[in-house]
């Protein structure tokens, strides 16, 4: 009968320390994939902020150099630069270092908010709005829109660094 009792007292333990260990296990797996979605919802509103910021830009012209903080006329580098500034990233300020900086991201991988760079060597960057769009700014357009999954910018791509963290 003691023996008995002592097999069902450590049955009952061993139950109670399972179900402990499993629902910690499943509150612990929820707080990390709660904490993961938090992360990829910041990133994703932090691309469509800076996004929309460079869109307010449209039409700017394009002045090849034009120094940091400017904002009546952009180079491709000190668009990309501003506009991600204002978000509180950093970036150098010449294409070239700026492809450089951050993580690389294959072409089939790219999401919106990615720096995209072209011709080889690099000289030139814009910011990949997703859908094959690419907002930069360049020439006689200034700050545009261009599709970089046909034409001169689909043969000029070269690569893409993902910065927002």
């Amino acid at each position: 009968m003691n023996k008995n009792r002592l097999t069902k007292s450590l049955l009952g333990i061993t139950l109670s320390l399972s179900l402990f260990a499993s629902a910690n296990l499943i509150m612990t797996t929820q707080s990390a994939h709660a904490a993961s979605a938090t992360t990829v919802n910041t990133v994703s509103t932090k691309a469509t902020n800076i996004i929309a910021t460079g869109k307010q830009y449209l039409g700017v012209k394009y002045v090849y150099g034009t120094q940091k903080g400017r904002t009546n006329a952009f180079d491709c580098s000190s668009f990309t630069q501003f506009v991600f500034g204002k978000y509180g990233i950093t970036l150098p300020r010449s294409s070239k270092e700026q492809s450089q900086v951050g993580a690389y991201v294959p072409r089939n991988q790219l999401k919106p908010g990615d720096l995209v760079f072209f011709y080889s060597p690099i000289h030139h960057v814009g910011i990949y709005m997703g859908n094959g769009k690419v907002l930069h700014t360049y020439g006689s357009p200034g700050v545009t829109v261009s599709d970089m999954n046909s034409g001169w910018w689909s043969k000029h791509y070269k690569t893409a660094r993902r910065v927002i963290q």
